[in-house]
C-alpha cells in the first residue's frame, strides 16, 4: 500500500465538492471598481487618509512588527495609548490590545474559566466563541437564541463560577442581543457577563461607543467586552475592555496575549487614529445604521425576506445555498461585493446575501446596491 499520510483529505475534498460547498480565495486588488457591501468598514475609514498616514508613521516610528510578545518588547507606547483611549471612549475601567479579536475572546473565555466553571453561550454566537469555550475546558451549555429566560434556567441548575457570552449584534442577520435582560439575569444569579462588541463598536451607542454603552451597561463590575479594531475603525486587532483587575488576570493567564506576537505597531496607529476621528465626527456612527435601514427598507419593499437591522448588518434570505452563492456572483459580475453565508457557517440552515452598510456610501450608491441585488434576485421582485 501506498505511503499517503493525507490522502484522507482528497475524500473530504470530492465531499465538500459535491455538497458545492468549497471555499475559495479571491484576491482583490488594489484599484476594484467593485462597489463594496461585503467588508465589515462600516465607517468606511479603512482607505481614509488621515487613518492611512497614522499607519505609515506608526510603522516608520517603531518598525514593521511588535518584534516579541506584549510581554517582552511587543508593547510600546502606541499601544499603551490606545488601551487608554479604547477604555476611556466605551466606558470600561481598563483595557488590553490583542493582535486579532479573535485572539481577544479566546482570551477572555480562557482566562475568566475553567474547568469548574460554567459558560452559558448563545446559539447564534461567533466561531471564535464557540473556540474559546472548547479551549476553557468549562461545562458549556448552548441557549437558545437571544433567549435570557433561557440563560436564567441554566444558571439555577449550577452552583459555582458561571459566565455568560454573547455577541452584541450577531454578524449573520444584524439583530441585536438583548443585553439588559441578560445583565439582569447575571445581576440575579451571580454571574459575570461577557459581551463581543464586534458589531456594535462605531455604530451602536452615543457617537458609536458600543451596544454596552447604549444599554447603560459599560463599566459594570460584572461586565467585560471584546471587540475588533478590523470593522468600524478600519485596522486589524483586537481588545478586551473590564474591570482593571480582569485586565491585570489576562496579563497573568491568558495564553493568546502571553505567547503571541503584539499587534504590528502600524495597526495600532491606524486603529489609534479612526478612534480619534469618530471621536471628532460622531456622526458616522448614526450615519451607518441609516443606511442599512435605507437598505433594508427598500429591499424588502420590493417583496424580498430581510431581517431588520439592529446596526449596520443587512440579512436577505436566499431560496436555497446553490441561488445564494450564484445571487452574490450575479451581484459581482454587475459591480455589486456581497456577502454570501450558507451552510455549513450558518446554524439555522437558511442561506442569505449578507449587506454591509458604510457610513461613506452616496445615496446614488445606496440606489446602485439595491437596483443590482433586485436584479439579479433569483426571487420574485416588484
Amino acid at each position: 500500500m501506498a505511503y499517503a499520510p493525507f490522502g484522507w483529505i482528497d475524500d473530504e475534498a470530492r465531499r465538500r465538492a459535491g455538497a458545492g460547498l468549497v471555499r475559495t480565495l479571491r484576491p482583490r486588488s488594489a484599484g476594484t471598481a467593485l462597489l463594496d457591501l461585503a467588508s465589515n468598514d462600516y465607517l468606511g475609514l479603512s482607505r481614509n487618509p488621515e487613518v492611512t498616514a497614522a499607519a505609515a508613521d506608526a510603522a516608520r516610528t517603531w518598525g514593521a512588527g511588535a518584534t516579541g510578545s506584549r510581554l517582552v518588547t511587543g508593547s510600546t507606547a502606541l499601544h499603551a495609548e490606545l488601551e487608554r483611549e479604547l477604555a476611556g471612549f466605551c466606558g470600561f475601567e481598563a483595557a488590553l490590545v490583542f493582535s486579532s479579536g479573535y485572539a481577544a475572546n479566546l482570551a477572555a473565555l480562557t482566562a475568566l474559566t475553567g474547568r469548574d466553571s460554567l459558560i452559558v453561550s448563545d446559539a447564534g454566537n461567533h466561531a471564535s466563541i464557540v473556540d474559546g469555550c472548547r479551549l476553557s475546558r468549562a461545562v458549556t451549555a448552548v441557549v437558545p437564541h437571544a433567549d435570557p429566560e433561557a440563560v436564567r434556567k441554566v444558571l439555577h441548575t449550577h452552583d459555582g463560577r458561571a459566565l455568560v457570552v454573547t455577541d452584541s449584534v450577531f454578524s449573520v442577520d444584524g439583530d441585536a442581543a438583548p443585553l439588559a435582560a441578560l445583565s439582569e439575569v447575571c445581576r440575579d444569579t451571580g454571574a459575570a457577563l461577557l459581551v463581543d462588541d464586534a458589531h456594535g463598536l462605531g455604530v451602536l451607542g452615543a457617537g458609536g461607543r458600543g451596544a454596552l454603552a447604549a444599554a447603560g451597561l459599560a463599566g459594570g463590575e460584572g461586565t467585560v467586552a471584546t471587540l475588533t479594531l478590523s470593522k468600524s475603525l478600519g485596522s486589524q486587532g483586537g481588545a478586551v475592555l473590564g474591570p482593571a483587575r480582569v485586565i491585570s488576570h489576562l496579563v497573568n493567564t491568558a495564553r493568546t496575549f502571553i505567547f503571541d506576537t503584539g499587534l504590528a505597531p502600524a495597526a495600532v496607529g491606524a486603529a489609534l487614529s479612526a478612534l480619534c476621528l469618530l471621536r471628532r465626527e460622531p456622526g458616522r456612527a448614526a450615519r451607518a445604521g441609516a443606511v442599512a435601514v435605507e437598505l433594508y427598507t427598500r429591499l424588502t419593499a420590493a417583496g424580498l425576506t430581510a431581517v431588520r437591522p439592529d446596526a449596520a448588518v443587512v440579512s436577505v434570505r436566499a431560496p436555497s445555498a446553490e441561488s445564494a452563492v450564484r445571487w452574490a456572483a450575479d451581484c459581482r459580475t454587475a459591480g455589486l461585493a456581497v456577502g454570501c453565508f450558507r451552510p455549513p457557517s450558518v446554524p439555522d440552515g437558511i442561506s442569505r446575501l449578507r449587506l454591509t452598510a458604510r457610513a461613506d456610501l452616496t445615496q446614488d450608491q445606496i440606489a446602485t446596491a439595491v437596483d443590482t441585488v433586485l436584479a439579479t434576485s433569483p426571487l420574485p421582485v416588484s
